[in-house]
């Protein structure tokens, strides 16, 4: 499963482009961001159909046009059809309804191409199947498996914020990749309990989303944890490891943002920047020295399980592909 030449390939730190296509978020900003990623040397860029309806794929589209195909990777997310009009959008106040079935997961792929405006895709992830367990095993996987089989795409995933489920995908499928969103940063090392042990066992690549928990490791208002307003005793943890980081004259959010990598499962953290400055912040943080002696406090002080693996002082270049 990992020795797929797209997995093998995946950079140490991808571009996720859901921040871009929020509506706050000016086109310009978002062109000028994504041109500055390029130009910084990211190449691999995750969307999905769910960032802004469709609006993410749109954006990431217009940026890839003309550049070489074979020069990046690329992966969406199957699971939800953009359909602003349809009664159930109006019930639910979002632009896309759910579609794990197999016929739902080729229409979407097929409108992901035509709004990315490429032939193909290289990584095809299962988007949040959290309360569509069944139909995503029977229709969207087998989909996606042919599909692969075929030579259409380059690898299958599954992309949740439940790490239990994600082990249970790696079980029970011959998944190649899991995209484990928020479950294993220095706020919440979950998935060191089964799913990257599973991961390990069974070869399959982890990519780890939400390493600073959208801000909240950054110290931004109205942080939330989980799709929650964080508690007192979240925000206190956070105070707690900021301190330390500050000790030794380092950014909270370089630590976080290093951490998930210093796991052998983890072959890359993506990064969601919407402007050109967070892009460059973002790239300041993965290439920040992070002492040992951090890790040992943080260890110390029980921020983090004694015997978890933590990554290694130096930070070379991790965007670009091998």
């Amino acid at each position: 499963m990992a020795d797929r030449p797209v997995v093998k390939a995946l950079p140490r730190l991808g571009f996720g482009a859901a921040a871009i296509a929020q509506p706050p978020v000016p086109t310009s900003q978002a062109m000028e961001c994504l041109a500055a990623a390029w130009d910084s040397g990211f190449r691999y860029y995750d969307t999905a159909p769910m960032y802004g309806d469709g609006r993410s794929e749109l954006l990431l589209g217009r940026m890839l046009r003309g550049r070489p195909r074979d020069s990046y990777l690329l992966s969406t997310k199957v699971g939800r059809l953009v359909r602003p009009g349809h009664p159930d959008t109006a019930r639910t106040g979002a632009g896309w309804i759910h579609d794990f079935s197999h016929d739902g997961v080729r229409t979407s792929l097929d409108e992901s191409l035509r709004r990315l405006g490429v032939d193909r895709v290289d990584l095809v992830l299962i988007h949040d199947p959290d309360r569509h367990w069944e139909q995503a095993l029977d229709g969207a996987w087998p989909a996606l498996a042919r599909l692969r089989d075929e030579g259409v795409i380059g690898a299958v995933g599954v992309g949740m914020v439940q790490a239990p489920m994600l082990a249970r995908f790696i079980r029970e499928t011959d998944i190649d990749v899991v995209l484990a969103a928020g479950v294993y940063t220095l706020l919440d090392t979950q998935a060191r309990l089964e799913l990257l042990p599973e991961a390990e066992r069974r070869g399959v690549t982890v990519i780890a989303a939400q390493a600073m928990h959208g801000g909240l490791i950054d110290g931004v208002a109205d942080p939330q944890f989980r799709y929650r307003p964080a508690t007192e005793e979240i925000r206190a943890t956070v105070a707690r490891i900021a301190r330390i980081c500050h000790e030794y004259g380092v950014p909270t959010a370089a630590a976080a943002l290093r951490f998930p990598l210093g796991h052998p499962a983890v072959a890359c953290v993506l990064t969601g920047p919407a402007s050109p400055g967070q892009l460059r912040e973002n790239l300041d943080w993965a290439t920040t020295e992070i002492p040992p002696a951090l890790w040992d406090r943080l260890r110390a002080e029980g921020l983090l399980p004694p015997d978890i693996p933590v990554p290694a002082s130096a930070a070379p270049r991790p965007w670009s592909i091998p």
